[in-house]
């Protein structure tokens, strides 16, 4: 007989892990720690467990969230923020450990959130340039406490603290830079990242740290996962204005860096910014738009073709109507941007064609 399948919720604090699972309400505590863990992991290996869904909880979810995927279950890290919006839509207005959990496993039952991306490897990284943005959020503090001290004393400790910080930030540099450089698949991808212009060494970190899903998204699911996605706002006859919201709010504010500098360094986007701002759209909506190609351009790179997130080519409906689209759209195209298999194949094609130039190819793949 098929055992039922079984949805878990685990509500984390410092010391201990709330654990619910759903639908039979069985529910029981473990400690936040290794033997905590493993005791969860031989219990949770007796059912047939269809998810489990962990709550981001500053840091104390990250062993128990490694250990289960590392035991092969199927663990994923949930918003927080959803999760309540959906206790509360089910009823449930109290709140606790014990109702959280439950909460958390009825969550993962209805509404099945997306793989969760984990590795040694990525959680260091993350970690690395956590602690950096963090150093640079000092930095600032300490610079403006600098400039507008009128004691002498507190201007002289800012000063000091302010070289002591950056002498820190060049050591992480150094550090994430050797990290990357010595994974190879991470390596892989930062050179990819950094083959579009507009995109330097912050940005390729912080997308390689806190969106390790980047070449597994669709061009919607990454910007809404950025945040920089507009969304309606529309009612009946009324017709608000698209706002942005949500997101993953670190990145973007390296992302919104690196869309100003591409805004006046890069062609391209310095281009598409110019159209929209020519078009009559405020300022801040142009590099939010430009954000979201800077993200976009990140995922054709790191896929290598330019079919989408995955490279199935036989996920495209191939016939005639397709054919004839992508070559209206090809035609009407100022520049290619080609994932770096595809441009291998192109590139020895298109310049022997019967009635076309034999001129060498110009860029390189990306």
């Amino acid at each position: 007989m098929t055992q039922e399948k079984r949805f878990v919720g685990i509500d984390v604090s410092k010391e201990r892990l709330d654990v619910a699972i759903w639908p039979t309400g069985e529910a029981f505590q473990v400690g936040n720690d290794r033997d905590g863990w493993r005791d969860l992991v031989r219990r949770l290996e007796r059912l047939e467990v269809g998810l489990i869904g962990l709550e981001a909880s500053g840091g104390y979810e990250r062993g128990a969230l490694r250990t289960l995927i590392e035991a092969g279950l199927p663990a994923r890290l949930v918003n927080p923020w959803r999760v309540r919006q959906f206790a509360k839509a089910c009823g449930i207005l109290a709140k606790n450990d014990r109702l959280d959990a439950i909460g958390i496993a009825r969550f993962v039952a209805t509404v099945p959130p997306r793989p969760t991306v984990r590795s040694r490897a990525l959680d260091d990284l993350a970690e690395l340039v956590t602690a950096r943005r963090q150093l640079c959020d000092e930095l600032t503090r300490a610079a403006n406490q600098a400039e507008h001290a009128s004691q002498a004393i507190v201007t002289r400790l800012a000063k000091r603290r302010i070289r002591q910080l950056k002498t820190e930030i060049l050591l992480l540099d150094k550090t994430i830079a050797h990290a990357i450089a010595t994974d190879e698949e991470l390596s892989r991808k930062s050179a990819l990242m950094r083959s579009v212009p507009g995109v330097g060494p912050i940005l390729t970190q912080s997308a390689l740290a806190l969106m390790p899903e980047l070449g597994s998204l669709t061009n919607r699911q990454a910007a809404s996962l950025l945040g920089v996605a507009p969304f309606d706002f529309e009612s009946g006859t009324f017709k608000g204005q698209r706002r942005i919201f949500g997101g993953r709010r670190e990145l973007r504010d390296v992302a919104f860096m690196a869309a100003m500098i591409a805004c006046r360094c890069n062609p391209v986007f310095k281009a598409f910014s110019q159209r929209l701002r020519e078009a009559g759209k405020r300022p801040k909506v142009a590099i939010v738009a430009v954000m979201r190609k800077l993200i976009v351009t990140n995922i054709v790179s790191l896929d290598g073709y330019f079919e989408g997130p995955g490279g199935n080519v036989m996920a495209l409906p191939m016939d005639h109507t397709f054919d004839a689209y992508c070559a209206e759209r090809l035609r009407a195209a100022d520049t290619l941007l080609l994932g770096q298999n595809t441009y291998q194949m192109f590139k020895g094609f298109w310049p022997c064609q019967d009635g076309r130039s034999r001129g060498s190819s110009h860029g390189r793949g990306r």
